[in-house]
């Protein structure tokens, strides 16, 4: 991993603050509102994880509502990091940005030799985002090739410096494995029948762009189940990009390394666009809230009372005009956890509700 603090500004890009890039931040100003009461309550020494950067929208109002509070901005994409960097560059040493897998955060905050790692070690971290899946900006750029609308290299790759590509994956996999996670990763009906014509095509020649991906799942859908349910490559689009960058995996990884390393009453948010996502976040976060002592005692015993609170009921969603303004925001589930403060006595399980502040 790598500190991005001193990235200069791309020669081929003219920034300007307050602009979005080509990305409107999802549910911008609630994301706020839930980390603000640990944000201010940590005053000057409030430090925020931003674990999935992008193009800065979130961190760049973070920054602009919470003016006392600093930034570590996280993203394993060296080309997003570097001009979210540069779009972040007038907050100056509030903001800190690191080239990593998000679940590798906790090693940067434990190395880190800046003033905003050793606050977020001795004093924990007051609130931190997560805004899973790929960004509009990297869905934008064609040649990444994530996206099935255009003919593109088959790539995929979040950091297109190591890993396996998209096409390294139909060129090599089983057919066991490519039905495996086309159904699991991206619930695609048609998964067997799918890999099997890839198996078949690969032999003629190995897959290299996405167009020919294309055609292929046309041939093995149905024309009846194309007319409904959107672009019929979007799951296997989706299922190949979970695999490539293992996100579901990160994502599993994540969440105790963020958990342990806010401070009492800090915050954690997740925003999950797909089930898989919100299914892993709903798991944990409910172990964290959750006693454990036995069933039918009046009071939790020592050590078993949960260490976290709700403070979203159940998964929040957007409002329609927020949807009507920024339509990635329709699928988003929000759920987010608060950090509690040691109990100086044994408490009564389910004392600690969900809260939406």
């Amino acid at each position: 991993m790598s500190q991005a603090d001193d990235v200069s500004q791309p020669a081929d890009m003219d920034f300007e603050l307050g602009s979005n890039h080509g990305h409107v931040p999802v549910m911008r100003d609630r994301m706020a509102a839930l980390l603000a009461p640990s944000v201010e309550a940590f005053g000057a020494d409030a430090v925020i994880v931003d674990g999935t950067l992008g193009a800065g929208g979130h961190t760049e109002h973070f920054l602009t509502v919470f003016p006392q509070a600093r930034v570590i901005g996280v993203d394993r994409d060296p080309i997003a990091l570097r001009d979210a960097t540069a779009r972040l560059a007038p907050f100056g040493d509030r903001f800190m940005g690191v080239q990593a897998r998000f679940d590798d955060l906790g090693d940067a905050i434990e190395s880190g030799a800046d003033p905003i790692f050793e606050t977020a070690r001795e004093v924990g971290v007051a609130g931190a985002l997560f805004d899973l899946g790929v960004s509009s900006m990297q869905l934008d750029q064609e040649e990444r090739g994530f996206a099935y609308r255009v003919d593109a290299p088959l790539d995929m790759r979040m950091d297109p410096t190591t890993g396996p590509t998209a096409a390294d994956v139909l060129n090599t996999y089983s057919h066991g494995d490519l039905a495996r996670i086309l159904k699991t990763y991206g619930d695609e009906r048609f998964a067997g029948k799918i890999a099997s014509l890839i198996l078949k095509e690969r032999e003629k020649a190995p897959f290299e762009r996405s167009g020919r991906l294309v055609e292929l799942i046309y041939q093995a859908i149905p024309a009846a189940t194309r007319r409904t349910g959107g672009h019929p490559a979007k799951r296997t689009f989706q299922a190949l990009r979970v695999e490539v960058n293992r996100e579901l995996e990160a994502l599993e990884n994540v969440i105790p390394v963020i958990t342990g390393a806010l401070g009492p009453g800090g915050r954690a948010v997740f925003m999950s666009y797909q089930s898989l996502e919100d299914k892993i976040v709903k798991a944990a976060l409910t172990k964290l809230t959750t006693s454990t002592t036995p069933a039918g005692l009046p009071m939790d015993l020592p050590g078993t009372a949960a260490e976290f609170r709700s403070i979203t009921h159940g998964a929040e969603k957007a409002s329609e005009a927020e949807i009507e303004q920024n339509s990635r925001a329709a699928p988003v589930r929000v759920r987010g956890v608060e950090k509690l403060s040691e109990p100086d006595e044994p408490s009564t399980p389910g004392d600690h509700p969900p809260t939406t502040t």
